[in-house]
């Protein structure tokens, strides 16, 4: 949540270079190893469950559009969990509050493997999953700025990121393996297995922390954060990068059923290791400046092969163009820091599971707009606009980001509202 403009300002530390850390380092943190553990079995349930979701709903209704909507259709649920509760994600119990949430979305994923669920019903859970997972991703990552220093925050985030796609590049390799000889229902199980032992090692690895707010956490407190984060320029622009692009490149993913239903697999699994090599890359060998340098040429990297899919290519070309754009979703990384520079540490939790809701709610859109055109259009024909508009987006809006840059180090010194009612007392929050 950026500060009042009007705040004052502390002078300027010196620059200093952060030492050099690597993952076994990291990895060594017990409760770090354990939000990590915890993190991708939490990826691995979530592949698995959505790639069922998507294949069953595909063989019922044979619509590019409910396939989509399926894979991706959680993500709206992010919203509602970022505009009411986010603010628990820096409450006073954190660890209790992510276990809980672990909890609830095992019983959701549990659900699905129920034979004989109407459409409506399990569209009605994936809402309730994307409710629950954003809240539980806000905690995770508040939990996260507080196990490992700030220098480390993107190393740690880099981590987690290529655990994500090299973790998806399994999940979709053995959810195309298990559905040969399980129905979807028996891979709905397997995702609950593994939901419940990413439970286990969280409640056995992560102490409870204090963290920031002296208030209870609720409606109010989350609309007050969002709306100063908001109200900022620089987090708009931020923001607006971290979202929009992705998002309309992931509704390209949602595509791949309906593009090639007996290929889809290989495209996902293209894509997803093509961010695991973007993000080791990125994340690893990158320091902060040059991340920063290349963020712009990371994102028009992620739409412009999508382009080829005007000329209909055959499924290889295809997926080593998918594979081509994967590394440009690492451009996450120098914008995440960037909003994390701009955030007070009163609120990091809220700010970080806004973030992580917003980009995941622009899939579940980018997934929707993708289907209803698809419905009118071809699938090739759709990718290619959505890849054009995320490219007209990331142009268009460079300047702001550039101005975002400028101002970051001033503000990240001053104290926010927040900050001012945990330093004054309850009575300055009123």
């Amino acid at each position: 949540m950026p500060p009042h403009p009007s705040a004052r300002t502390a002078p300027a530390a010196p620059p200093t270079t952060p030492p050099v850390t690597g993952y076994r380092v990291l990895l060594r943190n017990r409760e770090f190893a354990g939000l990590y553990a915890g993190f991708t079995l939490t990826v691995a349930a979530t592949t698995l469950s959505g790639f069922a979701l998507g294949t069953l709903v595909y063989d019922q209704t044979r619509s590019a559009f409910l396939t989509a909507v399926s894979m991706y259709g959680a993500t709206f649920a992010t919203a509602l969990g970022a505009l009411t509760l986010m603010s628990v994600a820096d409450g006073s119990r954190p660890r209790r509050t992510l276990v809980a949430l672990q909890c609830l979305t095992l019983a959701g994923v549990a659900a699905q493997a129920v034979p004989g669920l109407s459409p409506a019903a399990r569209f009605g859970l994936l809402l309730l999953l994307g409710f629950f997972q954003s809240l539980g991703t806000g905690t995770r990552m508040g939990l996260l700025a507080e196990v490992v220093p700030t220098t480390h925050y993107a190393l740690a985030r880099s981590l987690m990121n290529i655990t994500s796609g090299g973790t998806a590049v399994l999940g979709y390799a053995t959810g195309a393996a298990l559905l040969t000889r399980f129905t979807p229902h028996g891979v709905f199980i397997a995702a609950a297995a593994l939901t419940a032992i990413a439970t286990a090692v969280v409640a056995a690895t992560v102490r409870e922390r204090s963290i920031r707010l002296t208030r209870r956490p609720g409606l109010r407190r989350t609309w007050r954060t969002n709306a100063e984060l908001f109200s900022h320029p620089g987090g708009r622009a931020l923001l607006l990068n971290l979202w929009v692009p992705g998002g309309l490149i992931v509704g390209c993913e949602a595509l791949f059923i309906s593009y090639a239903p007996q290929h889809a697999g290989v495209l996902l699994a293209a894509g997803s290791a093509g961010m695991l090599l973007g993000d080791l890359a990125v994340g690893r060998f990158l320091g902060p400046a040059q991340r920063r340098r290349h963020a712009f040429t990371l994102r028009l990297l992620l739409a412009v092969p999508y382009l080829l899919f005007a000329f209909h290519p055959h499924v290889l070309v295809a997926a080593a163009a998918v594979f081509v754009s994967g590394p440009g979703f690492a451009a996450t990384l120098p914008l995440q820091e960037q909003l994390l520079e701009l955030t007070p540490d009163p609120v990091r939790g809220q700010v970080q599971g806004v973030e992580s809701a917003g980009r995941m709610t622009w899939q579940g859109i980018g997934a929707a707009i993708a289907g209803g055109l698809a419905g009118q259009l071809d699938p090739a024909t759709t990718i290619t606009a959505l890849a054009a508009v995320s490219l007209a987006v990331t142009v268009v809006s460079r300047p702001f980001v550039l101005r975002a840059r400028t101002v970051r180090g001033r503000e990240r010194t001053a104290p926010s509202s927040e900050a001012r009612c945990q330093t004054h007392g309850r009575g300055s929050c009123s």
